[in-house]
């Protein structure tokens, strides 16, 4: 697994202390280049930070010492008067062109952020941060040593302590946070050991594991970004470079509290696994287990992949040959609709409405995200979009709906950006519009200096988003995690933004009265 070369998405990082690598004659001119974009970097980032008073109710800035590719939201722990503490779910990409021999671990994080609630925060305070410090909001709470990179956290909505992981390898990891050791990130630490190991090959990369969990056989080449979890069933869904998409079940491997999340004991609660286990601690497997199905249709790498909203027999992919491709467990392994030249290059995202079941967002590197109805799809022929949306600048590498309006999403890109748009804006005559911002853009988070690689919204508390960077380009390594919500008067309704207006106008007219 050291030896592979991942995809340009998936990198080798290095840390934000190796700055010193020699650059070769020919690279002086390209690295003149990078510095003039590093310029014109920090001029915009420089005019961003001056309106985060006006623009966001709340932003907090981590400093991430080692890149991260994936961040994802954990159950709720506390609700407090002026803020809650959650799970945050983290991964830090320690391989390095210093530590080439993988002796500094890769990590998956938990922390536990405290997130403020809305209208709370000081405006003159949450601009005041400084760039190189970690977040008080943000405190590690575990690290588990994990084998490989971590390209791919997903949390099963069921359970939401119970994760799991893509690597740079053929396995899927899944994982009992709430059971998992805490581990010191030191040279030379051993992996952490997952509390069931999904295989995609049949060859065992780590042997200490083939005795102790079950193997999961599917994958027959490496899986590094494709990864979901169903909302409705505790089911995975993976895809690969071996262009097949596969599917499995973790239901016969974790206890009733699993789908029952009211049955068992808050998180941290100190709680046993919810890992099926026999008398001796071992989780309950047999040596090998198949999986549901194999799906072949895609003709290169699958890169993203989402369950529908309403069935865990549905299912939809992308892929690097620029398909969107929906599935039905039920009427068999081939294509029900395959979306030909989706867009214009390879699709590196794709999310299903949790609202409408017939709405699907695709991202791609022709630096665009497309709006699929699947009532108008048609099979083996190209699909017709209901709506491109094009503002960003450089590839495209997430796309998420909102949970919070039917209407809106968000993508993040090679670029920086994160974009939020709402397609009901479309057609409407806007101040946004005669501006000559994209049709349905209303927000734009430019907080990060370098490709915003992935990005979550937090179901618990609305309208906030978790963001992460990898900062190798602009700052020599590392990366940024950036937690925040914009301002209210941007998303609410106008009529009702007018009612509050009016209630606080009456209301300073009687304290004036008074005096």
């Amino acid at each position: 697994m050291e030896g592979q070369v991942p995809k340009k998405r998936g990198r080798k990082p290095k840390p934000k202390e190796d700055k010193d690598q020699q650059q070769p004659p020919q690279g002086k001119m390209k690295e003149a280049k990078r510095g003039q974009h590093a310029a014109s970097v920090d001029e915009k980032y420089t005019q961003w930070k001056s309106l985060v008073p006006v623009l966001y109710d709340w932003l907090a800035n981590h400093n991430l010492v080692w890149p991260s590719l994936s961040c994802r939201w954990g159950p709720q722990l506390e609700q407090a008067t002026y803020k809650n503490r959650q799970r945050l779910y983290l991964s830090e990409q320690a391989r390095s062109r210093s530590f080439t021999d993988g002796s500094v671990p890769n990590t998956l994080v938990i922390a536990n952020c405290e997130v403020v609630k809305p209208r709370v925060a000081a405006a003159e305070h949450i601009s005041q941060f400084n760039e190189e410090a970690r977040s008080p909001f943000v405190k590690k709470y575990k690290t588990i040593i994990h084998p490989g990179e971590v390209n791919r956290i997903r949390e099963l909505p069921q359970n939401s302590r119970i994760v799991a992981t893509h690597t740079d390898g053929p396995d899927v990891l899944i994982w009992d946070v709430e059971t998992q050791p805490n581990r010191h990130a030191v040279l030379g630490a051993s992996n952490s050991r997952p509390d069931l190991v999904r295989k995609h090959i049949k060859v065992v990369m780590f042997a200490y594991l083939s005795s102790l969990w079950n193997i999961l056989t599917g994958h027959q080449d490496n899986a590094e970004f494709a990864l979901a979890m169903c909302p409705t069933e505790p089911f995975v869904l993976s895809g690969g470079k071996d262009k097949s998409v596969v599917l499995w079940s973790i239901q016969d491997h974790i206890t009733s509290s699993a789908s029952d999340p009211a049955g068992g004991k808050s998180p941290g609660s100190g709680g046993g696994s919810i890992i099926k286990r026999d008398a001796n601690d071992k989780a309950v497997d047999g040596p090998t287990v198949g999986p549901r199905g194999i799906y072949q249709g895609h003709d290169d790498t699958v890169e993203d992949v989402a369950f529908s909203p309403s069935s865990a027999q549905e299912f939809c992919s992308v892929g690097d040959d620029s398909c969107l491709i929906l599935w039905d467990a039920r009427v068999g392994t081939s294509p029900v609709i395959k979306v030909e030249k989706a867009q214009n290059a390879d699709l590196h995202s794709v999310d299903w409405s949790p609202h409408d079941s017939n709405f699907i967002l695709t991202g791609s590197a022709d630096n665009s995200v497309c709006m699929f109805d699947r009532r108008s799809l048609t099979s083996n022929g190209v699909g017709s979009h209901v709506h491109k949306f094009e503002g960003h600048k450089a590839a495209v590498l997430c796309v998420q709906w909102c949970p919070d309006k039917s209407s809106v999403f968000g993508s993040s890109a090679e670029d920086g950006i994160l974009n939020i748009w709402d397609y009901e804006q479309i057609g409407k005559e806007t101040d946004a519009k005669a501006a000559g911002a994209p049709a349905g853009l209303f927000f734009q988070h430019a907080g990060h200096r370098d490709k915003v690689v992935d990005f979550h919204w937090n179901t618990h508390d609305p309208w906030t988003i978790v963001s992460v960077s990898d900062d190798c380009e602009t700052s020599g390594g590392g990366g940024t995690l950036q937690i925040w919500r914009m301002s209210d008067l941007l998303y609410r309704p106008e009529e009702e933004l007018l009612e509050e207006l009016q209630n606080f106008k009456t209301h300073v007219s009687k304290c004036t009265a008074k005096n």
